[in-house]
C-alpha cells in the first residue's frame, strides 16, 4: 500500500500491517506490548505482524537505552523502506529536476524557482486564514492546509502553548538537496499567526529528527 493523503484520512479502515506503519510514523517507536495494547490486538497478533513487517524489511530494531539493570527494550521503528511508503512527492523526480534547473540557470535560477513557490504558499495560506479570529482556528486551518498537502500535519495543546506537528515531509528529498524549499516555513507560519503570539521550530526533520515539530506561544 503506498498511502496518499486521501486514504490516510481514516486508519481504521486500514490492515493492522499499515496500522502498525502508520502508529510508528506517527508516534515514533514502539514495543510489541505497545503495539498490541495501543491497537486493541493481542500479544500473539502484534508479534506476527511484527514478524512479517520485519521480513518486509518495513520496520527495524531500535533498542531503549535502560537506566537500570537488565536487557535493553527492544522497540521498533521505520525502516527507509517504510519511509518510503508514505507520499514524497515523486521524490527522484524532483531531485532531478533540483539538478538540471542548478545546472541550466545556476543557483540564481533555482533561487527565483523556491521565491515563486514562497510566494505563492504564502499567498494561499494567508488567505485561507485570514478569516480565522483565535490562535487555534488559525492552527487548524494551518493544519488542514499542510495535511492536504501531504505532511501529515496536527496541531496539540501542551499547557497554554501549541504545537503544529508534521510527522511526515512530502518533499523530503527536495529539502535535502536544496534546504531552500523549508527554509522560510517558519517565517511562513508566523504571518500566518500574527503578532498574537510567537512560532518557533524545535524538531526540524534536515536536522536528524523523525519529523517537524513548532511551538507556538501566545504573547499575552
Amino acid at each position: 500500500m503506498k498511502y496518499t493523503s486521501k486514504n490516510l484520512e481514516n486508519t481504521e479502515t486500514m490492515p493492522t500491517a499499515e496500522r502498525i506503519l502508520f502508529r510508528l510514523k506517527t508516534k515514533g517507536s514502539a514495543s510489541t506490548a505497545q503495539l498490541a495494547q495501543e491497537l486493541a490486538m493481542t500479544a500473539e497478533a502484534a508479534r506476527l505482524q511484527v514478524q512479517k513487517l520485519l521480513a518486509e524489511d518495513l520496520i527495524k530494531g531500535a533498542q531503549e537505552i535502560s537506566s537500570g539493570a537488565g536487557r535493553p527494550k527492544q522497540n521498533w521503528e521505520l525502516s527507509a523502506a517504510g519511509h518510503a511508503r508514505f507520499p514524497d512527492s515523486h521524490a527522484y523526480l524532483t531531485v532531478q529536476l533540483i539538478g538540471s534547473i542548478r545546472q541550466l540557470f545556476g543557483e540564481e535560477g533555482l533561487e527565483r524557482l523556491i521565491a515563486q513557490r514562497e510566494g505563492e504558499m504564502r499567498s494561499d495560506y494567508l488567505h485561507a486564514c485570514q478569516s480565522q479570529n483565535s490562535i487555534p482556528r488559525k492552527l487548524e486551518k494551518l493544519a488542514g492546509l499542510r495535511a492536504a498537502e501531504g505532511y501529515m500535519a496536527r496541531v496539540e495543546k501542551q499547557g497554554k502553548d501549541w504545537l503544529l506537528i508534521e510527522d511526515h515531509c512530502p518533499i523530503c528529498a527536495a529539502a535535502q538537496s536544496c534546504q531552500g524549499f523549508c527554509r522560510s516555513e517558519l517565517q511562513l507560519f508566523q504571518e500566518v499567526i500574527g503578532d498574537e503570539a510567537s512560532v518557533t521550530r524545535e524538531e526540524h526533520l534536515l536536522a536528524g529528527a523523525r519529523r517537524c515539530v513548532y511551538r507556538i506561544h501566545p504573547e499575552s
